[in-house]
């Protein structure tokens, strides 16, 4: 039985990316979506950066936008996975997100996309990244919240349920940001702020987003997790919603990411949404296969 602070296997975690490495950019649509938003939070802080970090950079996205910008002259990159950080660029490391290699207040901006929130012991990590922030640092990150493959997690727990009289974790559990507002504060955070902006995913079944989670190196990657999935309960999952024998409340699947952007600011004024592509235009440029939409923010 695995202790409380160690949910996740990160072992199976660094091999499935490892894996996908080298396919990420036909799956890793929604890391090109969050490294833009995250640019454009970053403009709103008239500043520049001598020296960053992005955690959990997998193969570079999030960093190749920063580039762009000009608001930070040197970037260093860090991920679990050394394949990952191996194309992410010349100066990546290979290193635990709780397990930083970089110094007392060495670094001006710490960001992280989606990466966070398989980290076992987040509290800790969020102290080191504090620590290594100078004084007047900034942290921007982006991780799955509360919320999060809710509709797979229902899917998959009444496939298994309608064909095995039992069921299984298959889907990580997310914090809200309520409780990732709280753990920033303990860390010594000043003026933590976090935002929950929502991006609704839409997939023709259940199979086509969880081939993008496996593309992405994001599949089940839980210490106490059941091994494999009866063919009923594949089949099961496959049948359209009205069509489950047991149940008539499923949803279709679809993948709804909760986005937690905490920073060591005030908050940022509002600003007009002209000059931004339409959400729709968006979804299409991303794969025909996925739609977004995207309500408005809420700040917690």
């Amino acid at each position: 039985m695995p202790d409380s602070m160690h949910v996740f296997d990160r072992a199976l975690l660094r091999l499935r990316r490892d894996r996908a490495a080298g396919r990420l950019h036909a799956h890793g649509f929604l890391l090109g979506e969050l490294a833009a938003r995250l640019t454009d939070r970053l403009l709103d802080f008239k500043r520049r950066f001598p020296r960053a970090l992005d955690l959990g950079c997998h193969t570079g996205e999030l960093g190749r936008a920063l580039g762009g910008t000009g608001a930070v002259d040197l970037m260093f990159q860090a991920d679990p996975s050394a394949a990952m950080a191996r194309q992410a660029g010349a100066l990546a490391v290979s290193a635990e997100e709780d397990a930083l290699p970089f110094g007392f207040a060495t670094l001006d901006l710490v960001v992280s996309a989606w990466s966070l929130h398989w980290v076992n012991d987040l509290p800790g990590a969020l102290v080191q990244i504090r620590r290594a922030l100078k004084p007047d640092g900034l942290f921007l990150a982006a991780l799955a919240g509360s919320g999060t493959l809710g509709e797979l997690r229902e899917s998959l727990i009444e496939a298994e349920l309608d064909s095995e009289r039992g069921a299984g974790p298959r889907v990580s559990p997310f914090m809200d940001g309520r409780e990732l507002a709280a753990l920033l504060e303990r860390a010594g955070f000043a003026l933590p702020v976090v935002d929950v902006d929502r991006i609704t995913v839409t997939y023709a079944d259940a199979f086509a987003l969880m081939r993008d989670l496996r593309g992405m190196g994001e599949s089940n990657a839980l210490l106490e997790q059941r091994r494999g999935f009866s063919r009923p309960a594949t089949r099961s999952c496959s049948q359209p919603p009205g069509r489950r024998t047991s149940r008539n409340s499923a949803h279709s699947p679809q993948a709804a990411h909760a986005i937690a952007s905490p920073r060591r600011s005030t908050p940022r004024k509002s600003r007009p949404e002209s000059g931004r592509a339409p959400v729709d235009e968006l979804g299409r440029r991303c794969h025909p296969r996925r739609v977004f939409s995207r309500p408005p923010r809420r700040r917690v």
